[in-house]
């Protein structure tokens, strides 16, 4: 595949779309505020987008936050939130507006959106819109780095570094060993965990690979027992003391690079794009996916 994907497009246009997310998330708006008690939704990309910002929101002191699979969410009025923050690229996907079609009138939410001509405004109390970050392919990549840059910067954080990082990551060699790796595990700690997941994801839904994703020192706990020769356990953050060690130990490559890790996963995105190009997949239409999933209506009888 010679021509530029919209995948290729996208995620090179990632330190743009950041810098306008990090002043919209700088200004004060309708995200959540400090000391309350929030739930965190999203499917696929966004639930682990939404697995970073919980970690992060409640690693800076801001209160319990919660993230779940918008399908599997538990939001009964025991659990005392105060907010929902629903995370959605398209604005369609069913789980998600089936959570805030529920809450409605009972705990205040606040959309993060692509797409701000869809369905989930209607159901929402307020809503955040990142046209600028929407996407032709149905693979996720910008549309969830600059959503997370967002909530970094809402809570306070100076996302400048990862800027100029993602920029390195965007000209870093792709190395042919990442291309041709038969397996990769993926790992992180804290909010680096969720980005973890969504390396993984993209590497399944771009080039059909095999990976997995684990919390960093779980991986220790029997998933190591995969790590071989031809494979490739890369990690998101520092990393914690001896895993290196036991990852080289199996003949495993271990990658671990000193940049904001948001910025990173644009390098894994890049391998992703570049693995899916060498078995001659086409990234932007990856095999049974859809950019919005929705379940049929069922036919009235």
């Amino acid at each position: 595949m010679s021509e530029i994907s919209y995948m290729e497009q996208e995620l090179h246009s990632q330190p743009e779309t950041w810098r306008k997310a990090a002043r919209i998330g700088a200004a004060a708006g309708p995200l959540p505020k400090a000391g309350q008690r929030v739930a965190v939704v999203g499917c696929g990309t966004s639930w682990f987008m939404a697995q970073s910002y919980a970690a992060l929101r409640e690693a800076a002191g801001q209160g319990v936050t919660d993230p779940f699979a918008a399908s599997e969410a538990f939001l009964g009025s025991d659990r005392g939130y105060d907010a929902v923050v629903a995370i959605t690229r398209s604005g369609t996907t069913t789980e998600v507006l089936r959570v805030l079609d529920a809450v409605k009138g009972r705990i205040p939410t606040v959309t993060i959106i692509g797409d701000p001509e869809t369905p989930a405004v209607a159901v929402s109390d307020e809503t955040v819109a990142l046209p600028f970050a929407d996407e032709k392919s149905v693979v996720q990549t910008r549309f969830a780095t600059t959503a997370l840059t967002l909530l970094r910067a809402h809570l306070g954080q100076d996302v400048s570094r990862a800027v100029t990082d993602a920029e390195e990551a965007l000209a870093a060699p792709v190395e042919k060993e990442w291309v041709d790796a038969e397996q990769f595990a993926f790992l992180g700690t804290g909010w680096t965990f969720g980005l973890a997941n969504e390396a993984a994801l993209k590497m399944r839904e771009a080039s059909q690979s095999w990976t997995e994703s684990y919390p960093a020192m779980e991986y220790r706990h029997g998933p190591i027992a995969i790590a071989a020769p031809g494979r490739v356990t890369w990690l998101f953050g520092p990393a914690p003391e001896g895993l290196e060690a036991d990852v080289v130990r199996t003949g495993a490559r271990f990658v671990c690079h000193a940049r904001d890790p948001l910025a990173d996963l644009v390098l894994v995105q890049r391998v992703a794009l570049e693995r899916a190009r060498a078995r001659g997949l086409d990234p932007d239409n990856p095999r049974s996916l859809t950019r919005s999933v929705m379940l049929e209506t069922p036919a009235a009888s």
